[in-house]
């Protein structure tokens, strides 16, 4: 009682400096809105980054072919995966091919070529003026930059050249490929000849399929 007592005359007796105190909470509150403003812009960040999520969601949604096509190799050996653009360009090469009476052995050449030159995409750029499914150069007697950019052009005057090929049908795939494209980096045709077989086989029986 007497330290209750002692301790109510002391905080009388400092009545000046009580309200010393009673400002601190003041600046307590002022300081607590500032933290307060802080604290408001999280939200404004999550959002921020939800839209930004958001944008890059529908992109790589965009990237993604709605429809996929697939050939279905021997068992064991997987299958090939093509856009329809992508297929439609394989079947036209394979249709030059078979119109001018070539073999299987011409079609997978000129697609383990056109895969390795463009993925099967008609481009309209490349190294220097390369166009087209096999980048074909028209400052090399390949065709106008229109026609080098047509497929049915571009396969057919591959076929031209690669039957003027001494012995091309007993040639390695990326040996005859070399001969017609004189390619910087021939060796690189060889890794899709396992697909342009296939390919070229399920071309051949009308089983691409695209879902």
């Amino acid at each position: 009682m007497a330290m209750a007592s002692s301790t109510s005359t002391a905080m009388r007796a400092a009545s000046p400096a009580r309200r010393r105190p009673a400002r601190r909470p003041s600046t307590r509150r002022g300081t607590g809105g500032r933290r307060g403003k802080k604290d408001n812009w999280w939200p404004l960040v999550i959002v921020a980054a939800v839209v930004l999520l958001g944008v890059a969601w529908a992109r790589a949604a965009d990237d993604v072919p709605a429809v996929v096509c697939t050939v279905e190799g021997p068992v064991g050996t997987g299958s090939v995966r093509l856009t329809p653009d992508q297929a439609q360009n394989a079947a036209t090469i394979a249709r030059v091919g078979r119109e001018r009476g070539l073999p299987d052995r011409a079609i997978v050449i000129a697609l383990a070529t056109a895969m390795q030159e463009s993925t099967l995409r008609n481009l309209d750029h490349g190294d220097r003026d390369s166009l087209g499914l096999f980048q074909q150069r028209p400052s090399q007697g390949w065709g106008t930059p229109a026609q080098v950019q047509d497929p049915v052009h571009a396969a057919g005057i591959f076929y031209d050249r690669l039957v003027q090929v001494p012995n091309w049908e007993t040639r390695s795939v990326v040996d005859a490929s070399d001969r017609v494209q004189r390619s910087a980096y021939p060796e690189r045709v060889g890794q899709w000849e396992p697909m342009a077989k296939e390919l070229t086989a399920a071309l051949s029986a009308n089983a691409l399929g695209c879902a």
